[in-house]
């Protein structure tokens, strides 16, 4: 692995980098950086937690001129969240070379937003889709000086249904700039997204998905009947909670259900969703964080991008998707070389999304059958047959 001062970087992010604590690039920055140092587009598939944040924005704070106050730089976000992580992250980063950045988002005063634009200093702006399309109609935020341009989580945003609002800021920038696209997973309206904003000949950097350390974590998964599934889960977790647990479900609705309904059992436990408003959202992770609610109940799109330490449990009350999500959310605990407890709930009609994650992880999960039916294994095609000449 290469040093910093190996890549294409100026003395004045150098040492703002090495104020932050930065020591060695990691993948997707010591692949990426180079690239966009260059002038090229890009598509970038890296995971949360890869450090793609300095791997765009390293090169960003660098290609802006602080002399010329206009917005050069547009991010866009999914989430408030990571709109002031984000923010916050390149500031850091700009620090030496005193670059402006501001942070957009729902759940703030516009007003106070409009105010910061007015004054004119800021050069990049990072920001949620449906406030950057609000302040752009409101004639407030003009990109016709906007010369870099990134979307970063864009699988993320086209589960959140932002895809209408990304076309539609995206053809308000101006066509001579250069596009960073980074997204955990590549699904096909994020490659048509590619083919029409991007140039022709843009670079591809592919991250492998984070190896989950298994050693650290044990994986217990229970495969039980939908109408035992609840009791199953509470029976499991009043033998298994730790301090700070995570539980996963599919969609909003089924983690306000599974919220309340152990809340009613006695636990402390919270929701957290897309749906709620920001100060409700910052004040179930603030207690979470502190300790004062042990069990935070989230979708994937939620929890993804959020910094949440000393994670001892993981539960999967609702099995993921894809095999990318089961790695990413049993990865929240057995980190910083503690143990950690990844436990699963499936019922027999998902048998085939168990077996993929078993084929694909090949974990060592160990399987309680409380279902009285048979594990459905998938079947082999037979072998076509061919009659003798």
């Amino acid at each position: 692995m290469s040093k910093f001062t190996d890549l294409p970087i100026s003395k004045e992010v150098l040492h703002s980098i090495s104020k932050m604590g930065y020591e060695k690039p990691t993948e997707v920055q010591e692949k990426t950086i180079p690239v966009v140092a260059e002038g090229n587009d890009i598509i970038a598939q890296a995971q949360t937690g890869t450090g793609k944040t300095a791997a765009f924005g390293i090169p960003l704070i660098d290609k802006v001129d602080t002399k010329f106050r206009k917005i050069q730089a547009l991010v866009l976000v999914p989430t408030r969240e990571l709109a002031i992580q984000v923010a916050k992250e390149l500031k850091d980063i700009g620090k030496t070379k005193k670059v402006f950045v501001l942070s957009v988002y729902g759940g703030k005063s516009i007003q106070h937003q409009i105010n910061f634009l007015r004054k004119g200093n800021d050069v990049v702006v990072v920001g949620t889709p449906g406030r950057v399309k609000d302040l752009i109609n409101r004639g407030h935020l003009r990109l016709n000086n906007v010369k870099y341009f990134v979307l970063d989580e864009a699988d993320r945003m086209l589960d959140m249904g932002f895809i209408e609002d990304i076309e539609y800021i995206m053809s308000k920038l101006p066509e001579n700039k250069q596009t960073l696209l980074f997204s955990a997973t590549m699904p096909n309206e994020i490659r048509r997204l590619a083919e029409e904003f991007l140039d022709e000949n843009y670079k591809t950097v592919k991250i492998a998905p984070e190896q989950v350390t298994v050693e650290r974590i044990k994986q217990v998964a229970y495969r039980t009947d939908n109408k035992n599934k609840f009791n199953t889960f509470v029976d499991v977790l009043q033998k298994t909670m730790g301090k700070k647990s995570i539980v996963f479900t599919q969609t909003k609705a089924m983690a306000d259900e599974v919220a309340q309904r152990l809340r009613e059992e006695g636990f402390n436990a919270d929701a957290i969703h897309g749906d709620y408003s920001q100060a409700k959202r910052e004040r179930v992770l603030k207690n979470f964080r502190t300790g004062r609610l042990d069990i935070l109940v989230a979708t994937d799109v939620a929890a993804r991008g959020l910094d949440i330490k000393g994670v001892e449990t993981v539960y999967n009350y609702d099995l993921p998707q894809d095999v990318e999500s089961y790695v990413h959310r049993i990865g929240r605990t057995g980190r910083a070389g503690k143990e950690g407890l990844a436990v699963s709930f499936f019922t027999p009609s998902e048998d085939m999304q168990f077996q993929r994650i078993l084929k694909t992880t090949k974990a060592n999960i160990q399987l309680e059958n409380l279902s009285n039916k048979p594990l459905n294994k998938p079947q082999r095609k037979p072998r076509r047959r061919f009659a003798r000449r």
